[in-house]
């Protein structure tokens, strides 16, 4: 089952989401952030952009992205119960 990072309903409104999707094991650890017909795939080991981009970061919108940063570890952690076959490094620290 998909992880779904909670927004304020403006952003939803807005049509932005972050999620973490099911069926993806064997990608590297990424959430998703999608706004409408766009997405980008932000890595969580390294926290860059995954290929292929959905535009630059300057596309998202400000807000989504302190949301995200602030989550950040709960992100991380929520990826290793959902695919514990392929967990993200305890020893990294790195933020977004």
């Amino acid at each position: 089952m998909a992880i779904t990072l909670s927004l304020p309903k403006r952003l939803r409104v807005q049509g932005w989401k972050v999620k973490i999707r099911d069926k993806e094991r064997v990608e590297p650890p990424h959430i998703t952030i999608f706004h409408k017909d766009k997405e980008w795939r932000v890595g969580l080991r390294e926290s860059d952009f995954l290929v292929p981009p959905g535009g630059s970061r300057k596309d998202i919108d400000a807000e989504v992205m302190h949301l995200i940063m602030d989550k950040w570890e709960e992100l991380k952690a929520q990826w290793d119960r959902m695919y514990p076959e392929n967990p993200i490094s305890s020893a990294e620290s790195e933020n977004i």
